[in-house]
């Protein structure tokens, strides 16, 4: 079941109704079922593995509780929580890894093998990788990590450990919630509140706009060439890599937004997920910015398990690649993820070793870092940065990136801006207007959010007419100009396939 469609638009409200008619006591069990039944709309049989990670970990947090209340030494109590944490990991890990990368490992064997001359008959195993399995067993495995700090107590109601695992609105793309925020939430049933209603509704309206009326429609755009580089190269892959920034932005942040929203609207207060990213003025705030919820999983439960920067610069440098290469390989079973991740965490190592260059640069020439100009240029330095690394994020293939990128860079057309060859990459002029006018709205609503102007806050305060006229306005123009399939078929989100 896809947030933008019909049944969502059915279940969404009957689960809201219900939730708030039925006793306390029950509450939590009535989100537990329609949580589960909500994944498996996409696939029934699934639900057995999202029920596995779900009892692995529960299990493994309640031994660690247990241990910690043994009269036994320190070091043996210890001892033993390590051995639990590990047998949570790799049980969990074990799961993940033969659902989404067993054919990616079993390939590159393959290959290793054929370069000494030894050709390897082995099969590939047909199996369709399960929606949100990356997201809920990271989020289980933080929870483990959690009861093993004394960050919480271990959850006892084996039905609202469940429900924080598989809570619907974020269960399959996030954000990857955190023990700490949402089980205490779960803890306490909600009662109804028409302002956490009205700003969830909001928030879920913005997101069916970032989805439905733009990332879709840049989506037609960016398939078209990207699809046939060679039919359109140079200048076209350029103006299709931009927008697939955009897309890939206006796509995850639709689906959190929707997520965070539908959670309101349950009375429950969802981490952000996205924080203007595009107007980061380097990489490394770029990424305390583009997918917070995961970005900060690697910092809590790798980077700094692996040292952080406590054990020296160059001990460092070689924490936050392997974080980044980690990163690219969990968004999928891929080299071209992998050199997404790697050069990404290279932009930001070589941001931090010329950091002392730049320091002087700036004294040197008495420039105003505060400065608008300044900003800029460091703006656009780092979204082109980023850009460049979504090519390989974006392409099929790791070969497939590198065609695109030569073709960007022996191709000269320039002149397609400007004699309407653009409309003729699956969107026609209008199409392709709307789309850049909805370009326009995301960069006034994040300036917006820069200048701490709270849009939906204005609104609310607005007199009732004026506010059912904007509502009543927006959800029209989602409708008129979102792009819709064959009777109005709902566009996969991108981050399901991870």
């Amino acid at each position: 079941m896809l947030f933008n469609s019909i049944d969502f638009l059915i279940f969404f409200p009957i689960v809201v109704l219900v939730y708030f008619i039925i006793p306390l006591k029950i509450k939590h069990l009535w989100l537990l079922a329609a949580s589960y039944y909500f994944y498996m709309c996409w696939n029934a049989k699934y639900i057995l593995l999202l029920l596995a990670s779900t009892a692995i970990t529960y299990i493994s947090g309640r031994l660690i509780e247990k241990i910690k209340h043994f009269e036994w030494e320190e070091t043996k109590k210890l001892k033993m929580k390590k051995c639990v944490v590990a047998a949570s990991l790799l049980i969990n890990l074990g799961i993940l890894f033969y659902f989404k990368y067993i054919n990616f490992a079993l390939g590159i064997i393959t290959r290793l093998f054929a370069k000494i001359h030894i050709e390897l008959n082995i099969s590939v195993f047909d199996m369709i990788l399960p929606v949100g399995i990356s997201f809920y067993i990271f989020q289980a495995l933080g929870y483990t990590m959690d009861v093993y700090r004394d960050e919480i107590y271990a959850e006892r109601n084996f039905f609202r450990y469940a429900l924080f695992v598989s809570f619907f609105p974020q269960l399959v793309a996030g954000p990857i919630e955190r023990s700490k925020n949402l089980l205490k939430q779960l803890a306490v049933p909600k009662k109804f509140c028409f302002e956490n209603a009205r700003e969830g509704l909001l928030l879920m309206l913005w997101g069916f706009f970032l989805k439905i009326v733009l990332a879709d429609r840049i989506a037609v755009f960016v398939d078209t060439v990207y699809g046939d580089y060679n039919t359109y190269p140079g200048t076209y892959a350029i103006v299709a890599t931009m927008l697939f920034a955009v897309q890939i932005y206006c796509d995850f942040a639709g689906y959190s937004t929707i997520a965070i929203g539908a959670a309101k609207v349950l009375g429950i207060q969802l981490m952000e997920n996205f924080d203007m990213p595009y107007l980061s003025t380097s990489i490394a705030v770029f990424w305390r910015r583009w997918h917070i919820s995961l970005t900060s999983w690697f910092r809590d439960y790798l980077y700094i398990p692996l040292g952080g920067s406590r054990k020296g610069m160059f001990r460092k440098y070689i924490n936050k690649w392997i974080v980044f290469l980690a990163s690219g390989l969990w968004h999928g079973a891929q080299i071209s993820f992998v050199v997404w991740g790697g050069l990404n965490g290279f932009y930001q190592i070589l941001g931090e070793i010329l950091q002392p260059v730049r320091d002087r640069v700036v004294s040197i020439l008495h420039l105003n870092r505060e400065s608008f100009g300044h900003k800029l240029i460091h703006i656009i330095g780092t979204f082109l940065l980023v850009d460049f690394s979504w090519i390989f994020f974006r392409a099929n293939s790791f070969k497939e990136a590198l065609g695109i990128i030569q073709s960007m860079v022996t191709v000269k057309n320039p002149w397609i801006l400007f004699d309407g060859s653009l409309y003729l990459c699956g969107l026609d002029e209008k199409n392709f207007r709307l789309m850049m006018m909805g370009v326009l709205v995301l960069l006034f609503a994040d300036f917006c959010k820069m200048k701490k102007i709270k849009i939906r806050e204005i609104i609310i305060r607005q007199d009732y007419w004026f506010r059912w006229i904007f509502i009543s306005a927006s959800v029209g123009i989602i409708l008129l100009f979102g792009m819709w399939g064959p009777s109005f078929d709902k566009a996969n989100f991108i981050y399901f396939q991870f």
